[in-house]
C-alpha cells in the first residue's frame, strides 16, 4: 500500500497535468473496490450516499468520518472526505475536521458554505471566507499536503446568483483553497463562466449538471475535476427500487438476468 503522503503527493499530481479527471464517488468499501478494479485513479465519498445507506436524510460528521475510513482503508488510491459543513458554524471548530479526515486516511476534503439550516441555507459572506481561511490554516499544519475543497452551494438552495457565487469561489481562492467548487451548475456556457472567474482547479459535480456534457467539453471548458456526488448511489437505488416492484407488483424476478457478474465481483474484492 502506498503511504499517505504518497496518495497525496499523486492527488495533487492529478491536479496539475494537462485535461480533465474523473473522480467517482463510492458510498462504501465495496463500491471503493469496484472502482478501483476499473482503474479510476481516485475516490472521493458522498454524503449524500453514505445518508441513504443508513435511511436518514443527514448523516453526523463522526459517521462520515468513519465512512471515509472504511474507503480509505478499502483500496490504494487517494481518497478526498466530503465533509458537508464540516459539522460547526464556528471556523475553529469547522476547520478541525481536516485533521480527522486525515487521521481517517484522507488526502483531500472540502468544507462548504451551507449551513444545513432551511431557514438560512447560506452563511453570510464573511463567516464563510473565514470559515474557509481556517480550514486552510488547519490543513497547512499536516504532515502532508492535503487538498482542500472550497464549495460555493448557493445553486443547491434556490440562489440563482451568479455574481455572488463567483465572489465566493474568488474569495476561498484569495484564503488559499487548493480546489473550488460549485454544486448545481447545469449548462456548458455558465459553467465556462465561472471556471474562467477562478486560476485554481474546478471540481464539476455531474448530479446536477446537464447529463449529456461529457469529459472532452469539460476539459476543453477548464474544468479539472468530475465529479458524481450521490449520483451513483441513487442510481443503485433506482435499480434496487426496480427489482422491488416488479417482486411486488407482478410477482416477476427477470431483474437476475442483469444482476453483476459476480466473478467480476469477486475479483475486484480480492
Amino acid at each position: 500500500m502506498r503511504s499517505q503522503m504518497e496518495k497525496a503527493e499523486a492527488f495533487r499530481a492529478l491536479h496539475a497535468r494537462p485535461g480533465a479527471f474523473i473522480i467517482p464517488n463510492p458510498w462504501d468499501a465495496g463500491t471503493a473496490k469496484l472502482l478501483a478494479a476499473m482503474g479510476f485513479e481516485a475516490l472521493a465519498t458522498t454524503s449524500l450516499g453514505l445518508a441513504n445507506t443508513l435511511g436518514s436524510r443527514t448523516v453526523s460528521l463522526d459517521a462520515i468520518i468513519e465512512n471515509c475510513r472504511a474507503i480509505a482503508e478499502a483500496t490504494d488510491l487517494p481518497v478526498s472526505a466530503d465533509l458537508e459543513n464540516c459539522g460547526a458554524d464556528d471556523p475553529n471548530t469547522a476547520a478541525k475536521a481536516m485533521a480527522r479526515a486525515a487521521e481517517a486516511g484522507a488526502v483531500g476534503g472540502s468544507i462548504e458554505d451551507s449551513t444545513r439550516d432551511p431557514r438560512k441555507p447560506i452563511y453570510d459572506f464573511a463567516l464563510a471566507v473565514e470559515r474557509v481561511q481556517a480550514a486552510v490554516e488547519a490543513a497547512r499544519k499536516l504532515p502532508f499536503p492535503f487538498t482542500l475543497t472550497a464549495r460555493a452551494e448557493n445553486f443547491l438552495h434556490d440562489r440563482k446568483d451568479l455574481d455572488d457565487t463567483i465572489k465566493r469561489l474568488q474569495a476561498f481562492e484569495a484564503a488559499g483553497a487548493d480546489v473550488l467548487y460549485s454544486p448545481g451548475l447545469y449548462d456548458l456556457e455558465t459553467i465556462r463562466t465561472v471556471v474562467s472567474s477562478v486560476g485554481k482547479p474546478f471540481n464539476l459535480v455531474m448530479g446536477f449538471a446537464d447529463p449529456t456534457l461529457t469529459v472532452p467539453q469539460l476539459s476543453d471548458a477548464g474544468v479539472k475535476r468530475i465529479s458524481v456526488g450521490g449520483a451513483m448511489e441513487r442510481y443503485a437505488l433506482a435499480a434496487f427500487l426496480k427489482c422491488a416492484r416488479e417482486m411486488k407488483e407482478r410477482g416477476a424476478f427477470t431483474f437476475v438476468r442483469e444482476m453483476a457478474p459476480i466473478g467480476e465481483v469477486r475479483a475486484a474484492f480480492g
